[in-house]
């Protein structure tokens, strides 16, 4: 750790105590493992206290890591531009137990945390408006988790017979192909249009 990263996380884990549960540096930026229970009163400290002053929220983020007991982290970002230094804050959590929502200290943590909801299914205690924020009202699912299918569980088409929007269950009208007409160990076991023109070896 540089000098004054070194000097914050030594300033951090006497301050925070038991709040603090990892400390590591990576690409000059300090990220501190807290428990999910103390996220406020850290976020509140970390504005206020006048050897810190991140007053930034950037960002709230998710990650998910299904083969975790607790699948999930909620990752802060903080900005101090007082102190020129970023800090990152990760908190574990699954899907029934909600993380503290942060509005309340920082206001633009609102929509973060929406869409931390609508991709990840994240719950956030105390939330003002806890909905969906990107996907439509009817949206099954949470499309950012790893074990979501990758052509979702509904289609959204016009239908131009009944001249409205209807949702439909996925249909794979196909099997899968391959596509790789380029790799140089195997080829296409048809010709595409055009194929004709090329000498055949």
């Amino acid at each position: 750790m540089t000098t004054s990263l070194t000097d914050l996380a030594a300033h951090l884990s006497q301050k925070l105590g038991s709040a603090v549960v990892t400390t590591t540096e990576t690409l000059g930026e300090l990220t501190l493992g807290i428990e999910r229970n103390q996220i406020l009163p850290v976020l509140t400290f970390l504005r206020d206290d006048p050897r810190c002053r991140f007053e930034i929220l950037i960002d709230i983020c998710g990650v998910d890591w299904p083969a975790r007991a607790q699948r999930f982290d909620v990752v802060y970002h903080l900005l101090s531009p007082w102190l020129n230094h970023r800090i990152r804050l990760k908190v574990h959590t699954d899907e029934t137990q909600p993380v503290p929502s942060a509005v309340d200290v920082f206001p633009c943590a609102n929509w973060y945390e929406r869409e931390a909801y609508d991709m990840y299914g994240i719950v956030f205690s105390g939330h003002p408006d806890l909905r969906r924020l990107l996907t439509d009202y009817g949206f099954q699912g949470y499309p950012l988790r790893k074990d979501f299918p990758l052509t979702g569980y509904v289609e959204v088409r016009y239908d131009d017979a009944q001249k409205r929007v209807v949702y439909e269950p996925v249909k794979l009208t196909q099997e899968f192909r391959n596509f790789d007409f380029e790799s140089p160990w195997e080829r296409a076991e048809y010709f595409l249009p055009g194929d004709e023109k090329a000498t055949r070896q």
